[in-house]
C-alpha cells in the first residue's frame, strides 16, 4: 500500500468515526468490565498480583476461562448475563498457565513447569469446568505457549516455545533446547496422551534455524496449522493430520513511513524506519487460504501493524503505519514506546458475526483493539475499542454477538487499575468510543495525550481549548476542540514556545483566556525534575511573553502537587487569576488546600483555604477551577480507579467568598456547594472502570459545561480519554 493511499485510508477512518452513517450499521460497544482480582482465592492477599492473559469460552458461550500466570491459576467468569459478569473462582494449576482453550465442558490448559529456561518442561492439563477439578495431565516435553483446537475439536496443537533467556548473551539466539510443535487428538474434550506427536521445526528459518521459537498456533478448516516462530521471523504451515511440515516462509520486513521514531516527549508522525522485521506474535486464519499476523516484534523487529499472507507466503496486504496512525487519532499512541516498537500489536481474534467476517487486533502498548472488516481484499478498519491496560487475548462468541478481551497488567499494589476482562456486544446503535478524536495537520495526525485543563474559546459556542501536561515535555501544547461534533474533534494544536523553540520544563495543568486573547497557563512544578511551579502568559502565536514565579511564601512550603487549574475572575485592573492547588502543602492543615490568587496588574498574591472531603483510602485533591457567573467551579476527586473510586465531584464556591488574605497570614476558609457528582456517568460512559483523573472542566461561550479525563499518555493507563458535556441541574 502506498503512503498516499494509507493517508487516504486514514482520512476515511477519521471521517467515518466523526460522521455517523445514514443507515445504522451494527457496532461493538463495551457492556461490562470484570476485575479478575474478584476471583482471588480466600487465602490470598487482596492485592496479590493477578493477570488475565489468554481467554476462551465454553461451547455454550456462558463461561469465560482465562489463564492467570502470576497467580498460577485459571479463572472462571459466569457471563450468562453478559452485562453483569459474576466471579466463578480460580483453580490453582501447580505451575504457570500459559494458554487455555475449551471443548465439551473441559478446559485444556497449557502449563509451564520449567525448572529454568535451560531446563524447560510443561504439561497439558484437562479440567472439568463444572467441578473445577483436574481430570488428567499429559507431559509435553518442553515449555508450552499457545494452544489451539481445530474446528470440530478433534485435534489440538501446542507451541512448545522453550523461550530464550534474555539475561543470557543479551538474549541473542540460538539458545538451546530448541522448541517444537505438539499435535494431539481429543474426543469430547478428553485428550489421549498417547496420541501426542512432536513436529520438529529446526532447519527451517533463515534466522537461527537451529533454535525455533514457536509462539502462536491456529487451525484452518482443512486441519492445517499456521505457526509463528516470532524471534525467527518465520511462519510454518503444518498438516495436522500427518503432524508434518507442509511449507514455511519468512514473515519478511516492512519499510515504515509517517511514524514517531523518537522517545523525546513529543508526538511527531514524520519519521521513517527501513527494513523492519515483522516478527509476528499472534496468527489467525481468515479462511482456508489466508492468514493474518500481528507484528509485535520481540527480538530485532516489530513493524507496528499487521500483514495478510496466503498460505504459500504470498503477500496480500500490509498495513504499514496505518493502524498506529489511526491509534494516534484517538489519543492512545504511547509516546514512551516511540524508540522501540510503538503500539506493539500482539493479540488477534477472527470470527464471523452474521454475514460479516471480522478480525480483532490487540495493541499491547496502546491498550486498544482495532476491529477490522475482512473484505477479501484490503481490510476495513471499522472501530477502535477501548480496553484495559495491555490487552493480551481475545475471544469472539458470535452466537451471542459477544467479544471479550483479557488485559494483563495489574497495578493494584501501586494503587492503579487491576487486570480486567472487558466484554463487548455487537448491535445497532452509536459508537460509545472514542469521545474525542484529532484531525490531520500538515498531512499527519495531531498527536494528543493527557488532556488537562479546559477553557472556552471566547465568542465561539462549542469551541474549547485544552492543554497537555508533562507527558509531552518537549511539546507543550494548547489544543483547539470542536465540541459541536460527535465525537469532538481536535482541530488544531499550538505548541508553547520559549525563544522560538518548544518550551521545556512545563507541566501545564490549567488554561485561561485573557481579555486581550492571550493565554494564562498554570504549570505544576516538580522540583526534583527542575520543573518550576509557575504561571505563564502566552500570546496567540504560542510564545511565552511572561513567566511568573511563585513568591517565596509559597515556594518555601511547596510539594510536588501544585497548580491544577487557573481561571480569571473580574475585569480590567481587577482581573485576578485564581489557581487551585491540588493537595495540602507543608503549611496547610490536613484536609485543607489553597486557592491562590494573583493580580497581574498589581502583582499581588493572596489565598483562601478550601475544605476537602474525606475518604477512607487514597488521597483527595483538586483538579480544576473554572469561573462562570457568580461562582467558581472546582473538581474535587480522589486518586483511585475502578471499584475503589469513591469521589469525583464538582463543587462551586461563590465569587463573593473569594476574599484572599496575604500569604503567610491566617487564610479564610471558603464555603463550597456540591454542583455535580461525576461518579455515575464515569461508571456508565463506556461501561469500563471509573477513570481516576478527571482533570478538566469549563463552560463554553454559550454556558454549556464540558469535562475531560487525563489518560496519562497511556503510561500505566488504559489510555482512554472521556470528553463529554455535563448536565448540571437548573440550580447549579
Amino acid at each position: 500500500m502506498t503512503i498516499s493511499s494509507r493517508k487516504a485510508a486514514l482520512a476515511a477512518v477519521l471521517l467515518a468515526s466523526v460522521a455517523f452513517p445514514a443507515a445504522a450499521e451494527p457496532v461493538f460497544n463495551r457492556i461490562a468490565s470484570f476485575p479478575v482480582a474478584r476471583n482471588l482465592p480466600d487465602d490470598k492477599d487482596k492485592l496479590s498480583a493477578t493477570s488475565a492473559e489468554i481467554i476462551t469460552a465454553t461451547d455454550d458461550g456462558n463461561t469465560l476461562i482465562y489463564s492467570d500466570s502470576p497467580l498460577g491459576a485459571i479463572g472462571f467468569i459466569d457471563i450468562t448475563d453478559a452485562k453483569a459478569p459474576k466471579a466463578g473462582g480460580a483453580l490453582m494449576m501447580d505451575g504457570e498457565p500459559t494458554s487455555v482453550t475449551s471443548s465439551a465442558g473441559k478446559a485444556l490448559v497449557a502449563v509451564n513447569t520449567s525448572e529454568s529456561k535451560g531446563k524447560p518442561s510443561g504439561r497439558l492439563s484437562i479440567v472439568d469446568v463444572a467441578t473445577k477439578k483436574i481430570e488428567n495431565s499429559c507431559d509435553l516435553g518442553g515449555q508450552p505457549d499457545s494452544i489451539a483446537l481445530n474446528k470440530d475439536k478433534t485435534l489440538g496443537a501446542i507451541a512448545i516455545e522453550n523461550e530464550r533467556d534474555e539475561e543470557v548473551n543479551d538474549g541473542k539466539i540460538p539458545q538451546m533446547p530448541a522448541g517444537d510443535l505438539v499435535v494431539f487428538q481429543l474426543k469430547n474434550g478428553t485428550v489421549d496422551c498417547g496420541t501426542i506427536k512432536h513436529v520438529a521445526l529446526t532447519g527451517l528459518a533463515g534466522v537461527a534455524p537451529e533454535d525455533p521459537e514457536p509462539e502462536f498456533v491456529a487451525f484452518n478448516g482443512l486441519n492445517e496449522i499456521a505457526l509463528t516462530l516470532q524471534e525467527n521471523n518465520e511462519i510454518v504451515i503444518i498438516d495436522a493430520n500427518r503432524a508434518a511440515v507442509k511449507t514455511h516462509f519468512s514473515a519478511g520486513s516492512v519499510d515504515l513511513a509517517g511514524i514517531d521514531t523518537k522517545r523525546d516527549g513529543a508526538l511527531k508522525f514524520t519519521g521513517e524506519a527501513k527494513a523492519v522485521p515483522r516478527e509476528p506474535d499472534a496468527v489467525k486464519w481468515l479462511d482456508d487460504n489466508r492468514l493474518v499476523i500481528a507484528n509485535e516484534g520481540d527480538y530485532q523487529g516489530g513493524s507496528r501493524g499487521f500483514t495478510i499472507f496466503d498460505k504459500t507466503g504470498k503477500l496480500l496486504y500490509e498495513s504499514g503505519a496505518s493502524f498506529e496512525r489511526a491509534v494516534a487519532h484517538i489519543g492512545h499512541y504511547p509516546e514512551s514506546r516511540s524508540g522501540s516498537k510503538g503500539v506493539e500489536p500482539e493479540g488477534l481474534e477472527a470470527a464471523k458475526f452474521g454475514d460479516e467476517q471480522y478480525f480483532f487486533l490487540l495493541a499491547e502498548r496502546a491498550s486498544v483493539v482495532g476491529v477490522y472488516r475482512d473484505t477479501g481484499a484490503d481490510p476495513e478498519l471499522v472501530q477502535l475499542l477501548p480496553s484495559g491496560i495491555s490487552p493480551e487475548g481475545g475471544i469472539a462468541i458470535p452466537a451471542r454477538n459477544l467479544f471479550a478481551t483479557t488485559n494483563e497488567l495489574d497495578l493494584g499494589k501501586d494503587g492503579g487499575a487491576r487486570s480486567h476482562v472487558m466484554i463487548y456486544q455487537r448491535g445497532e446503535g452509536e459508537k460509545a468510543y472514542p469521545q474525542i478524536v484529532s484531525a490531520d495537520k500538515d498531512g499527519n495526525p495531531i498527536g494528543f495525550a493527557a488532556l488537562s485543563g479546559l477553557a472556552a474559546v471566547p465568542g465561539k459556542p462549542g469551541m474549547l481549548y485544552a492543554v497537555s501536561d508533562s507527558v509531552l515535555g518537549s511539546q507543550p501544547t494548547i489544543y483547539t476542540i470542536d465540541a459541536s461534533q460527535k465525537p469532538a474533534v481536535i482541530t488544531d494544536a499550538l505548541v508553547v514556545k520559549r525563544d522560538g523553540a518548544p518550551a521545556q520544563k512545563l507541566d501545564i495543568e490549567g488554561i485561561a483566556v485573557a481579555a486581550d486573547g492571550s493565554f494564562w497557563l498554570a504549570s505544576e512544578g516538580y522540583s526534583e525534575r527542575l520543573v518550576p511551579h509557575a504561571l505563564y502568559n502566552v500570546n496567540a502565536k504560542g510564545d511565552i511573553k511572561a513567566e511568573i514565579a511563585l513568591p517565596k511564601e509559597l515556594v518555601a512550603n511547596e510539594i510536588r502537587y501544585g497548580f491544577e487549574g487557573v481561571t480569571i475572575v473580574g475585569t480590567g485592573d481587577d482581573a485576578t487569576l485564581w489557581m487551585a492547588v491540588q493537595r495540602e502543602w507543608a503549611d496547610d492543615e490536613k484536609g485543607f488546600v489553597k486557592l491562590v490568587s494573583y493580580n497581574p496588574k498589581r502583582k499581588e498574591w493572596g489565598a483562601v483555604r478550601y475544605p476537602l472531603d474525606r475518604t477512607e483510602s487514597g488521597w483527595v485533591g483538586l483538579s480544576e477551577i473554572s469561573a462562570h457567573g457568580d461562582s467558581v467551579y472546582i473538581i474535587e476527586r480522589d486518586n483511585l480507579i475502578g471499584d475503589a473510586a469513591k469521589l469525583k465531584k464538582l463543587y462551586k464556591v461563590a465569587i463573593s467568598e473569594l476574599k484572599p488574605a496575604k500569604l503567610g497570614t491566617e487564610l479564610p476558609v471558603v464555603k463550597k456547594t456540591e454542583a455535580h457528582d461525576f461518579l455515575g456517568e464515569l461508571k456508565t460512559a463506556t461501561n469500563g472502570y471509573v477513570l481516576d483523573k478527571l482533570e478538566g472542566f469549563t463552560f463554553d461561550a454559550s454556558g454549556k459545561p464540558y469535562a475531560v479525563t487525563d489518560n496519562d499518555g497511556v503510561s500505566d493507563s488504559s489510555g482512554e480519554t472521556l470528553f463529554f458535556p455535563v448536565e448540571l441541574s437548573a440550580t447549579n
